[in-house]
């Protein structure tokens, strides 16, 4: 590989191997801190190193290679071998997990140990972006707008919580894995979120940076367990969301609605593996979870050529199912805007105000409740809505179109 090809070269592997290099590790050593340092350091050597010895014919043999022999030097530097070995017990667990075929993977029990249940939520998704996704702190300060030192305690504090707790590096049990392998759904509907509707004041709009990070972390897991439904239904749900991504934001800065967008710019090839995994999970015939049903929603959205095309019937059938299993006040807010086209604003009002007194504080129920008094006509209702949302709202482009939109009316 010639030289102007090394730095593509190194940027591939940290994507590919970056996780594998930290798994393998921590299994090894059964220490997150020494895991995290020792593939630090290997990238950094290979940044040195192969522009002048050339690309190795095998990256991730090499840098695992090489991340092996920085944490030995570690551990001999600080001469607590003894300690380290005592450490190492608390994480690496001497009895195999439950056999649970092809999910056995180093990558999994990673992102199994950063996404366990006893972490705050935020320690979750802080820990998986630097360990499994191999963004710097620095980075992921910046994707949630939390000061650097900030940041950077909360993983140390994570990586000591977990010796502390002896949280085990392993796969859960068949028993436990359901809701285990929801919980790191969770984490990555999350950093997926907060990239599709970026809520700093000072952040674009659409975070493309994240949404990539967590589609790339989803397609991993979807890899490592191709059987999980809610795996291939969360990877659906992003794929045909971030298929809009292009379309959702105006040239002036404007956030622009599914009804109002150039469908001739969605991505075509995200759309199509967005649709076939949904065909995929209908055809398993198993009862669908949520993240399944929410990707079929959003696959009768991307199948209309045309809003005025939209099967309206089919999207509330869908979360009609979907309020069965999650009675989340947000679900029975979006399956009223769906009701708005298929029975009218005044039916689909009634349903909204209902949820008054578990969305207050939600801008999108204010935004939903000014459109549907705007289409009734009665707008001093509408206005003051609006301007609720408004305040409530913490995007930029969401912000410049509801005042737009309040601003229009008489």
């Amino acid at each position: 590989m010639s030289e102007v090809d090394v730095p593509e070269a190194i940027t591939q592997a940290h994507t590919r191997e970056w996780a594998r290099v930290v798994a393998a590790l921590t299994r090894r050593f059964g220490d997150l801190d020494i895991a995290e340092e020792a593939a630090a350091d290997a990238f950094a050597t290979a940044v040195e190193r192969w522009p002048a010895d050339g690309v190795p014919p095998n990256p991730g043999a090499w840098l695992t290679t090489t991340a092996n022999r920085k944490a030995i030097d570690r551990i001999r530097r600080e001469n607590k071998r003894d300690d380290k070995q005592k450490e190492a017990q608390m994480l690496y667990d001497d009895d195999p997990p439950e056999p649970l075929g092809a999910i056995d993977d180093e990558r999994l029990r990673l992102i199994f140990t950063c996404c366990h249940p006893a972490l705050a939520l935020e320690t979750r998704v802080a820990l998986t972006l630097r360990m499994v996704g191999g963004l710097t702190v620095p980075e992921i300060a910046r994707a949630f707008l939390v000061q650097e030192t900030a940041m950077g305690q909360r993983i140390t504090r994570a990586k000591t919580k977990i010796k502390a707790a002896r949280i085990p590096y392993r796969v859960p049990s068949a028993e436990d894995l359901p809701a285990r392998v929801s919980g790191v759904l969770a984490v990555l509907f999350l950093v997926f979120n907060e990239g599709y509707l970026a809520t700093g004041p000072d952040t674009d709009p659409v975070r493309h940076d994240l949404t990539a990070e967590a589609i790339r972390l989803t397609h991993l897991i979807r890899d490592l367990m191709p059987q999980d439904g809610e795996v291939a239904g969360l990877l659906a749900l992003m794929l045909l969301t971030e298929a809009r991504r292009t379309a959702r934001v105006s040239a002036t800065g404007e956030l622009v609605t599914l009804d109002e967008q150039d469908r001739g710019a969605w991505d075509a090839a995200l759309v199509a593996e967005g649709h076939r995994l949904v065909r995929e999970r209908l055809a398993a015939g198993v009862a669908p979870g949520r993240y399944q049903i929410l990707a079929a929603i959003n696959a009768v959205h991307t199948s209309a050529r045309d809003v005025r095309d939209t099967d309206w019937s089919q999207v509330v059938a869908l979360y009609d199912q979907l309020v069965r299993i999650d009675t989340s006040p947000i679900i029975a807010l979006n399956r009223a805007i769906a009701v708005a086209e298929l029975d009218g604003p005044e039916v689909a009002l009634a349903a909204v105000d209902r949820l008054e007194d578990r969305l207050a504080g939600y801008h999108a129920f204010h935004a939903t409740r000014a459109d549907l008094l705007r289409r009734l006509g009665r707008s001093q209702k509408s206005r003051a809505a609006y301007d609720k949302a408004i305040e409530l709202a913490g995007n930029a482009a969401e912000i410049a179109y509801l005042t737009r939109r309040r601003d229009q009316l008489g």
